[in-house]
């Protein structure tokens, strides 16, 4: 199993779902002859785990659909569920889930749920893959680069300041960052910091990390206020944040600030187009998906996993390409169709999509 031969996928589900399967023939094997969860049918089980529906519409828009379509394409029977922000319900799905018999473990950490079932998991013999966010006891982690979604982050910023004219070594930057209890968080600071503060920027101000637009937009309005209501930019971990801090900025009637993101959602591509956020970080969840579905695949048929680097602890780590999208690569999401075009190109942003060359597949 070649990372090679996943870059190839380029973000099809469809064409994911055949290419793997192709691999999980190759290697001779049927679903229930590899995984250590106990044989027979449960070894050909692949047991997912979102974390919620509120962080980002990404886990139940393109994730579970994903995942489902790579792991049945490639045969494999498949359980996956949404804890909906409930650490508890998280405990009871994976309690459900080990009880019916799983050859591997997929999960999405949600305020550090996974690290006890990936012990009970791990106490059964079955292999357990971090997706998407780290955490302790996992086997492997197959994300994105997360620090160099942070330096492209932080590249945003800059080149939101540059636009208006502003020096970063005196410019007034605010930093809004995730929920440190999400691994993930640390690695985009960690990248947007090494960036932006090589460029001469200081933080201002910097309220606690959240993944909440509700919060991100008080927490960024009390930073305004205690910044006299002067901002030039702002570090903004993801676009659901990002649209927080935005409704801050346009009741301020604060244009031309730097404002970053992540996940190209709906709401972020249109702040891009509009001109209210600076760019977003792509993370095209297809092809996420298709290395989680790559990884999972290989455990299940107990053939080895070729990874790209380690993480602090020593996990194996299986690392994506992120994009930088401004408004010129837009269209590039919808083509795709990470972003459906009637749901970007809405009556008040019909222009500014004709003007940036967004149309419909």
């Amino acid at each position: 199993m070649k990372k090679s031969s996943l870059l190839a996928v380029a973000g099809i589900s469809a064409a994911a779902a055949v290419l793997l399967a192709g691999c999980a023939g190759s290697s001779g094997g049927t679903p229930t002859d590899g995984g250590d969860g106990g044989g027979g049918e449960a070894a050909g089980r692949a047991c997912v785990i979102l974390p919620d529906a509120a962080s980002s519409p990404r886990w139940e828009n393109f994730d579970r659909k994903y995942l489902q379509e790579g792991l049945e394409g490639a045969g494999f029977e498949v359980d996956i569920q949404n804890a909906q922000g409930d650490v508890n319900k998280y405990s009871t799905i994976a309690d459900q889930q080990l009880t019916q018999g799983c050859g591997v473990m997929l999960l999405v950490d949600y305020q550090g749920a996974a690290e006890a079932v990936a012990a009970k998991a791990k106490a059964e013999g079955i292999p357990v893959i971090a997706y998407d966010r780290p955490f302790t006891g996992a086997d492997y982690y197959v994300s994105f680069d997360n620090v160099e979604v942070g330096r492209l982050e932080g590249q945003t910023v800059l080149d939101g300041l540059e636009a208006a004219g502003k020096d970063p070594a005196t410019a007034v930057v605010v930093y809004m960052g995730g929920d440190p209890t999400d691994g993930n968080a640390a690695m985009f600071k960690q990248g947007a910091v090494e960036v932006m503060e090589e460029a001469g920027i200081t933080a201002a101000a910097e309220p606690p990390g959240v993944w909440d637009q509700a919060k991100s937009q008080t927490n960024f309005e009390q930073a305004l206020t205690s910044l006299d209501g002067k901002v030039d930019g702002v570090w903004v971990a993801n676009d659901t944040n990002a649209a927080g801090v935005i409704k801050v900025l346009q009741d301020n009637n604060l244009e031309g600030v730097a404002v970053s993101g992540q996940d190209a959602n709906v709401a972020g591509l249109q702040n891009i187009l509009l001109g209210w956020q600076t760019a977003t970080v792509y993370k095209p969840v297809a092809d996420e998906a298709a290395a989680a579905v790559e990884t999972a695949i290989a455990l299940l048929n107990g053939e080895e996993v070729s990874t790209d680097a380690t993480l602090d602890d020593g996990t194996p780590y299986v690392q994506v390409t992120p994009i930088l999208v401004g408004p010129d690569e837009v269209n590039q999401v919808v083509a795709a169709g990470d972003a459906a075009y009637d749901d970007v190109c809405t009556p008040d942003v019909i222009d500014a999509c004709e003007e940036y060359g967004v149309t419909a597949p």
